[in-house]
């Protein structure tokens, strides 16, 4: 796989992580939701649980694992657009989770993709 730019190594992570999690039984709500707060990257329903995903890929490892980029910081962010989400579409005492993706695409281009179920808390238990 030749060197991705940003932009394109996060489209190729987010389609990669879609398939996934459509592979999984998992539905896809939306893609890229902005918000005030920044972008939520995939939120989807597994089962009777909205799930709002963060989407890592990588290339090489060189900076540390793509879930590993998963800060306190970037968890409140997603959990402040998670809460916008919920309030704009009216969904009320509904289930939620925070999953990560992290994906690893090797130099042959092929990705190893992990899903990270309920990957950080929130308020929505």
């Amino acid at each position: 796989m030749p060197i991705l730019d940003r932009l394109s190594l996060g489209k190729a992570g987010e389609d990669c992580a879609c398939r996934e999690l459509e592979r999984r039984g998992y539905a896809i709500l939306a893609r890229r939701y902005r918000s005030r707060y920044g972008e939520i990257d995939i939120i989807a329903r597994d089962g009777p649980t909205v799930v709002f995903v963060e989407v890592k890929a990588r290339t090489s490892s060189r900076f540390g694992e793509p879930a590993e980029a998963v800060t306190l910081h970037k968890q409140t962010r997603v959990t402040a657009m998670a809460e916008d989400y919920l309030a704009r579409h009216r969904l009320l005492n509904v289930p939620c989770r925070f999953d990560v993706v992290a994906i690893a695409f090797g130099s042959d281009g092929r990705p190893v993709v992990e899903v990270y179920q309920n990957a950080f808390d929130a308020a929505y238990k």
